[in-house]
């Protein structure tokens, strides 16, 4: 199958590989921030590591697929600097779902990395947004840079 032929002919129709290449790889650093629990994830993590909730670049030892992934993901690139990061939003909702440490919900820097202290004081760093704001956590309750001083401060030490 050549992927420049018309589709008339069995081809993909594709004219524009480079594009096409990218919005590939944008899919992938999407299913990165979607499937979680996936077994390529797993895979991925045991592959390359992870920090923070995030794959880490892999160093160079990693293979050309993953290293376009990361730059990708990263924003690094010809004439893509980064639009994958500007054009996704992660959705909260109910909170379930999002992990309150270590996914970006609030701003582009997860908690722990913007509060690296009180992430490591914490006791239980694998919690959600609903489960803080069940502990106490209030909107505009001057969570800003005194967390210590407000309730949630209070309940996660």
């Amino acid at each position: 199958m050549n992927e420049f032929l018309r589709k008339e002919y069995r081809g993909m129709g594709v004219r524009r590989l480079r594009e096409f290449n990218t919005a590939l790889l944008g899919k992938w650093c999407w299913r990165l921030l979607v499937e979680r629990d996936g077994l390529w994830r797993r895979v991925l993590v045991a592959r390359y590591g992870a920090a923070d909730g995030d794959l880490e670049d892999g160093g160079r030892n990693c293979s050309s697929w993953w290293r376009e992934i990361v730059r990708t993901r990263d924003g690094i690139g010809e004439g893509r600097e980064g639009w994958f990061a500007l054009g996704v939003r992660r959705q909260v909702g109910d909170g379930a779902e999002t992990e309150f440490w270590r996914d970006c919900w609030c701003g582009n820097v997860p908690f722990c990395v913007r509060f690296r202290r009180l992430f490591d004081l914490t006791v239980n760093k694998v919690v959600t947004v609903r489960n803080m704001f069940q502990l106490g956590l209030e909107v505009g309750g001057g969570c800003g840079s005194g967390v210590a001083a407000c309730e949630f401060g209070r309940k996660s030490w």
